[in-house]
């Protein structure tokens, strides 16, 4: 499974690529929403996306959105350092939202692994 990082910050980015490699996912990271919404339109064989909520320009939430707009129905797994409940609330169509914490090695393989598990019923 091939599944697009999407982070300004190189070192956060890389960090979720290794989660993501270790766990058996081929990573592919985008510098911004913007670069994310390049490739994903050019890149029909990614599967998933993870991203960060603040980015510069356009953010994760705003790069779901536009996703969505365009029919682009990928699961789309949300990263943040705020509350993630309350934006799961604000946007409920995301697949899911998790906390970009110390528990993000753990947490965003059981994100997966549910979003998957959901989407094939």
């Amino acid at each position: 499974m091939r599944v697009l990082v999407v982070d300004d910050d190189s070192l956060a980015a890389e960090m979720t690529a290794a989660i993501l490699e270790d766990a058996g996912f081929e990573a592919i990271q985008a510098e911004s929403g913007t670069a994310a919404l390049e490739i994903l339109s050019s890149d029909p064989g990614l599967d998933l996306v993870v991203s960060d909520l603040n980015m510069p320009g356009i953010g994760g939430l705003e790069c779901f959105q536009a996703m969505r707009s365009r029919g682009d129905q990928r699961p789309f797994i949300l990263l943040s350092g705020d509350d993630p409940h309350a934006i799961k609330a604000r946007e409920p169509r995301l697949d899911a939202c998790i906390a970009k914490d110390f528990d993000l090695e753990t947490t965003l393989g059981a994100a997966i692994a549910d979003v998957l598990s959901t989407r094939r019923q």
